[in-house]
């Protein structure tokens, strides 16, 4: 680790900023660009939650799913915070779209590997179980790389409310996906939320707005409302997965017609 940085952080671990349109392609374009015309501009946020004794992931990004990605991304990413890939404890995911577990495995040897392949990976057991119910998931490669992790990953299931450690805790919120989860991470003296695509970006925040690339885009408003509240209340900082500029986040105040103020923190979550 380091020298300068204490025992517990959070980091953002930027994989890069894409073009997405209908087709549900990743194409890599510059944080300053526009997206294509009719298509989403996307950016990528792994995070790196560390502690003394845990160096997890709240979800792990693309892997080799979109244009010019891969996992040297994310050791790169690592190695900066002076970990490898071997470093990493525990994967959590919010859901599993691949742009949120992508990074489980890859083919960089020609063969399906595990890119953390010491780590506890953790998924919703319900929604894990819709996944492996589907004859195609997504395409024929991505169908592949799903039945290997099923085979090979160190899976933990997680119930709709679980807490797998004494500072971890999930709970499902839907909204995004029927399984939706939002991580909270809570030591005592640090406190993490990370909700996925629900709370996907520090804009949505003071936003109201109904998502067509939702399950339930009335569930993930309320769930953002209430999930804003908490963080606000009890101190969480957010880690935005899909923000582009300023992915870790905190509120530091209220106002009944603007909203929540909203403090920026640099991407290793510093003020």
């Amino acid at each position: 680790m380091p020298s300068n940085k204490p025992e517990t952080y959070s980091a953002a671990l930027y994989e890069g900023t894409f073009s997405v349109g209908l087709d549900k392609k990743f194409n890599r374009i510059s944080r300053e660009d526009k997206p294509a015309k009719g298509a989403l501009k996307i950016s990528l946020n792994p995070f790196l939650v560390h502690t003394p004794d845990h160096k997890m992931l709240f979800d792990c990004g693309i892997g080799e799913f979109g244009e010019d990605t891969g996992p040297e991304y994310i050791r790169k990413n690592l190695d900066d915070h002076g970990l490898t890939e071997f470093d990493i404890t525990d994967v959590f995911a919010s859901h599993l779209h691949y742009d949120h577990i992508g990074g489980l495995a890859n083919k960089e040897n020609g063969y399906w590997e595990l890119t953390f392949p010491d780590a506890k990976i953790w998924v919703s057991k319900a929604g894990w179980e819709k996944v492996m119910a589907k004859e195609v998931w997504y395409d024929d490669e991505k169908t592949e790389f799903i039945h290997f992790i099923d085979a090979k990953a160190d899976l933990h299931f997680l119930s709709a409310e679980d807490q797998p450690y004494p500072f971890m805790s999930v709970e499902k919120i839907g909204g995004h996906t029927e399984f939706h989860q939002v991580l909270l991470f809570n030591d005592g003296q640090h406190k993490y939320m990370q909700a996925g695509d629900v709370i996907a970006t520090r804009s949505q925040v003071n936003r109201k707005f109904a998502a067509k690339y939702d399950f339930d885009p009335e569930t993930s408003q309320k769930q953002r409302e209430r999930l804003a509240r908490l963080a606000y209340e009890e101190g969480y900082i957010i880690l935005g997965y899909h923000d582009d500029s300023t992915p870790i986040f905190s509120l530091t105040d209220f106002d009944e017609k603007t909203g929540y103020a909203t403090n920026p923190m640099d991407p290793d979550g510093n003020s």
